[in-house]
């Protein structure tokens, strides 16, 4: 079934492929891209034919380093390291030529910042989206350019996870680091320079660095002069499509890719995730549920939240643009109950057929929605939208004796709905709807947290057959590329399809708009001493 995504209707037409169709057509001509995603928690590689079936796939984890309270950092080679074994593999498990592929889309984590000195040498660990350390440095944004006009200027607020923050953090902090800086590149930039010798970045990812004109799509000079950073330590801008290099002789002979093999533009994790869930048209919502949660819409023109609160940037159609909202822990606060408290001891016995975090689900299956009481506030590393806090802790509010370890794991995945219903109310209030929401991400394979997310949304939710997220959608943006797509809204006919759709229940409809409203007055109770908390851990 290939979904055609429509303003507000979805139509879907029979297009099943027999296998015996796929082979006749392989042999007459062999056409695979590859998309690459530079994740938090490791890079996937896939392989994909012209009509979106996954033929290989490969992802290799590398860690995440926090040296002081706040602070996230990685190694840029671990990036690269893991690009080149998972191209490697993906190609041999494929059992296909590396000549057979067409091109290669790059996505990846956003605004994380890699600083290269000139013989291209990486100064110090990256500093990640999810870096909370440069709060005075968007203090002194605001200083310079003053607080509206510069939400004018930039179509966003100065936050700590953003790029130019971090750039000011080095020029203030390390500048005996600062004074080596020769080129400045985001995450999957950094690895497209490893594989091609290249310096290219765009749209979508550039939108993140905060350098942006966002409405001419191209470097903001009146940002840069106010900031006063050198336009020459950025590299080039293109369109997500484009082709903004080759691959290298050296990285050729490491996979069995073909030298020379364009390489897209690409786009940042959550453009590109949105490329391959086909949300490219006015009237398209899509909820994320990765690491952080993500709730993304279309937009014909530019626009932006007059208060900041929603991130405005372009998006990986060319001429086109989005708004999102983010939440910093969605499936990351699940991973870290997994990683500290784990599973109970009864489910691991009740259900041997289950695994890591379907065992989470089927713990959260035992409990009522609302969590007999129990709330989660998922700030773990500070919060985004809406309120743009970078002191804000994560918070269980409401323990008693009645409360066991399913309750705790239901109260996380509510927890996380209730902070991606905040994002999508902010767009509705700017007159953004979407009759469905695309659920994408790994939350999107959880059964329960589809269910809960549904419920909180009071919305029908749709998930997808190819859940290879970013990857897919680089994948894709390859394809318009090198020309095997005539643009981006032919890849998302031909190639993205509907799996399932959820209808939400009218009988939990009560429970959780209780739930939301004490939810949402928790933050505000606790906004001053979230600050206090912090500064008595610096004192």
């Amino acid at each position: 079934m290939v979904w055609f995504p429509n303003c507000f209707n979805l139509t879907y037409i029979d297009l099943t492929i027999t296998k015996e169709k796929l082979n006749k057509g392989a042999e007459l001509e062999k056409n695979y891209l590859l998309g690459i995603d530079i994740g938090t928690s490791g890079t996937r590689c896939i392989v994909i034919d012209e009509s979106g079936n996954i033929i290989g796939s490969a992802i290799k984890e590398y860690p995440l380093y926090t040296p002081k309270p706040g602070w996230a950092e990685q190694s840029p080679m671990d990036w690269y390291d893991a690009t080149i074994s998972t191209m490697k593999q993906v190609i041999e498990e494929s059992k296909i030529s590396g000549t057979d592929i067409k091109a290669i889309g790059l996505s990846g984590q956003m605004h994380g910042s890699v600083f290269l000195d000139k013989n291209n040498n990486v100064i110090r660990p990256a500093l990640l989206w999810c870096d909370q350390r440069t709060e005075p440095q968007c203090r002194e944004i605001y200083d310079i350019f003053g607080y509206q006009n510069f939400i004018e200027l930039a179509y966003n607020k100065a936050l700590p996870g953003f790029t130019s923050p971090k750039i000011m953090w080095l020029s203030e902090n390390e500048p005996e680091n600062y004074s080596k800086v020769n080129k400045i590149l985001l995450p999957k930039d950094y690895v497209r320079f490893m594989i091609s010798d290249s310096y290219a970045t765009e749209v979508s990812d550039a939108s993140g660095m905060l350098l942006m004109d966002i409405k001419k799509r191209t470097w903001s000079d009146e940002i840069l002069e106010g900031l006063k950073i050198n336009k020459n330590l950025l590299p080039d801008i293109y369109e997500s499509p484009e082709i903004s290099a080759h691959l290298n002789e050296k990285t050729a002979k490491l996979t069995g890719l073909l030298a020379g093999t364009p390489i897209a533009g690409g786009g940042g994790d959550n453009a590109a995730g949105n490329i391959g869930s086909g949300v490219i048209k006015q009237g398209l919502i899509s909820d994320s549920i990765g690491t952080s949660g993500v709730v993304f819409a279309h937009s014909d023109k530019p626009m932006y939240d007059h208060q900041g609160r929603l991130h405005s940037f372009c998006h990986a159609v060319p001429g086109k643009w989005h708004l999102m909202g983010v939440t910093l822990s969605a499936a990351g606060s699940q991973k870290w109950y997994y990683d500290t408290f784990g599973v109970s001891d009864e489910i691991k016995k009740e259900r041997p057929d289950l695994k890591k975090y379907k065992l989470l689900d089927a713990q959260a299956q035992k409990v009522k929605p609302g969590s007999d009481g129990l709330i989660f506030l998922p700030y773990l590393t500070g919060e985004r939208t809406p309120y743009a806090d970078a002191y804000a802790r994560g918070v269980f509010f409401g323990m008693s004796y009645i409360h066991n370890r399913n309750n705790f794991v239901r109260s996380v995945m509510e927890g996380v709905a209730f902070s991606q219903l905040d994002c999508l109310n902010l767009m509705r209030e700017l007159g953004i709807n979407s009759e469905k929401i695309i659920l994408i991400g790994g939350g999107s394979r959880s059964k329960i947290w589809k269910e809960i997310i549904c419920d909180i949304f009071e919305s029908p939710i749709i998930t997808l057959k190819n859940e290879e997220g970013p990857a897919f959608g680089a994948a894709l943006l390859s394809g318009v590329g090198c020309g095997i797509y005539e643009s981006v809204e032919d890849a998302v006919d031909k190639a993205v399809r509907q799996l399932s759709e959820a209808k939400p229940n009218p009988e939990n409809f009560k429970i959780y708009r209780k739930t939301y409203d004490i939810y949402k007055s928790l933050y505000r109770s606790l906004k001053g001493d979230f600050k206090k908390l912090y500064d008595m851990q610096f004192e």
